[in-house]
């Protein structure tokens, strides 16, 4: 019997349905410190797809890349749903494109594998545990808001480290003195003109 054969439903667990196939890994870390290899550690795979970038973050390459390598039979493996998607419009649009080429799609957090049987179970399991990670990035964000308030107060918070080296300031500074605009610094930097300001302002402070 081929993988075709069997209607697939949402399965609970991993080991109640054999499928042939490629074992295809999804991972996508926030930033460049993440440990990307704990995602997935553990867990047999043919291939791995790996992006950095947050949540919100559109280009995804190889996500895109993932959707298309990936063929009929084949499992795409992902440590959870928020790893997958941006929201759950894209979680749903994403689960529907798999499984419509008749890929499964397994979610090793939440312990659930879509296969693409539309029953009203597969849908509220989406929609729920979709929903769900949502909320927990809403209270992520609001638990780091909180947290940089409060350091704040106790002058403790000191914001994101300088981007540009120390090279690169006084650079910066020599080419602002000579009167080159603010919007053509930032742009040849690749940091924000708020930013360009924040190293100028550091400069006239410490003369």
């Amino acid at each position: 019997m081929g993988v075709s054969d069997f209607n697939l439903t949402v399965v609970t667990g991993f080991s109640e349905v054999v499928v042939a196939g490629q074992r295809v890994g999804y991972i996508r870390a926030s930033s460049l410190d993440q440990h990307t290899d704990r995602q997935l550690d553990g867990i047999e795979l043919d291939r791995v797809f790996t992006d950095t970038a947050s949540g919100k973050d559109v280009s995804r390459p190889q996500l895109d890349a993932l959707l298309g390598f990936v063929r009929d039979g084949d499992t795409v493996i992902v440590h959870s749903m928020d790893r997958l998607a941006r929201n759950l419009d894209d979680l749903r649009r994403l689960i529907r494109g798999l499984t419509d080429k008749g890929v499964r799609v397994q979610f090793i957090t939440e312990n659930l594998t879509f296969t693409g049987d539309d029953t009203a179970m597969a849908t509220l399991l989406l929609s729920v545990m979709g929903a769900f990670a949502e909320f927990e990035r809403a209270l992520s964000r609001e638990r780091q808001r909180e947290g940089i308030a409060k350091a704040r107060l106790r002058g403790a918070y000191r914001g994101r480290k300088r981007s540009l080296t120390a090279g690169q300031v006084a650079e910066l500074r020599r080419r602002a003195s000579a009167g080159e605009s603010k919007t053509l610094l930032a742009k040849d930097f690749r940091i924000s003109r708020e930013t360009v300001y924040q190293y100028l302002r550091h400069d006239t402070g410490a003369g």
